[in-house]
């Protein structure tokens, strides 16, 4: 009788085993990719975290370095892998104009590349695999809001061409290896999103912001500070991210950011604000293809998954503001 109970508690804590998901997530160094991988270990998954360091922090990872069911693997997504896994969020790729233009060449190899052997990694394992594309692939849109049926507006030619284009490129091949080999494949377009472990080298806007204010620096505006974006809080992404994972009838490509519209003048001042800074504003000729207009149309994010954000833009800026005190002594 003995060994019948403990036969099956070993059955039981096999089947247990087994059932628990393994995660790759590429990029799993990086802001999004890091705060993805917290997300995804509080769920109690297996996580494996993939990245380079490129672009990314190796600060990001050291809180899970405790964790059993955590594991990095340093290795470039551009070489080709084999990782037992259930799931993939492809997240490589340098995303902010900084280090994509850095070296734009290894910038759409990753899109390309990396998506490939992400997508063969995932044919091998029979796994479910999602690419992070971008509302970049917009382009400076003539459509406004943009939704996912807008083909989009894009110099192929310009400086950030080896981003916008590269994940394009990505997409087709996400959608061809869906249409050729079955593959369970899911393709999300993120629109601006911010929030804790950013870089602070980066040169994204909020991060320029919030760093300029607290060092009591003039706020850099480029042009006149009329372009718009939308500006989504880093927890109400992820929380996409998976709810997009884990609906199993549905590819998109969906949009994932935040409806609310700022201009970069608005958002200047808020920030301001908000540290109660003396900054002054000071504005700069704007960089070339910068968009005029963004702003992501959710209501397939709404229908498809029921995800819509619910962090202010107040109360996600003082996080934000909250975690780049550290840098500033």
């Amino acid at each position: 009788m003995k060994f019948k109970n403990v036969e099956k508690t070993e059955t039981n804590f096999k089947t247990i085993i087994k059932e628990r998901k393994r995660v790759l997530v590429t990029g799993g160094a990086g802001f999004l990719g890091s705060n993805l991988v917290e997300k995804l270990l509080d769920r109690d998954y297996i996580v494996i975290c993939m990245d380079n360091l490129f672009s990314s922090r190796k600060e990001n990872l050291y809180r899970f370095l405790g964790d059993k069911n955590f594991e990095f693997i340093r290795h470039d997504v551009t070489e080709s892998f084999n990782i037992e896994v259930d799931e993939i969020y492809n997240l490589a790729c340098p995303a902010s104009p900084i280090y994509y233009q850095q070296d734009p060449v290894y910038t759409i190899k990753t899109s390309f590349y990396g998506a490939l052997n992400v997508l063969e990694n995932a044919r091998r394992n029979n796994a479910r695999v999602l690419q992070a594309s971008t509302s970049e692939i917009y382009g400076s849109p003539e459509v406004h809001p943009q939704n996912e049926n807008y083909w989009g507006n894009v110099n192929p030619i310009g400086p950030r061409s080896c981003y916008d284009e590269g994940k394009r490129a990505a997409e087709t091949l996400f959608f061809d290896y869906y249409r050729e080999y079955d593959i369970d494949t899911k393709v999300v377009r993120i629109f601006n999103t911010y929030g804790p472990r950013m870089s602070p080298n980066d040169g994204r806007v909020i991060s320029n912001f919030i760093l300029q204010a607290l060092m009591g620096k003039d706020i850099t505006v480029y042009g006149d500070g009329s372009q718009t974006r939308s500006f989504c809080y880093v927890d109400d992404l992820t929380d996409g991210l998976i709810d997009f994972m884990e609906k199993s009838d549905f590819e998109g490509p969906i949009n994932l950011g935040n409806p609310e519209e700022y201009s970069i003048l608005e958002l200047a001042e808020k920030i301001i604000e908000l540290t109660n800074s003396d900054s002054d504003i000071e504005f700069l000729s704007r960089p070339k293809d910068d968009p005029n207009n963004r702003r992501p149309d959710i209501s397939l994010a709404v229908e498809k998954i029921g995800w819509e954000p619910s962090i202010s833009i107040e109360k996600g800026l003082n996080k934000t503001i909250d975690y780049f005190k550290n840098f500033v002594k």
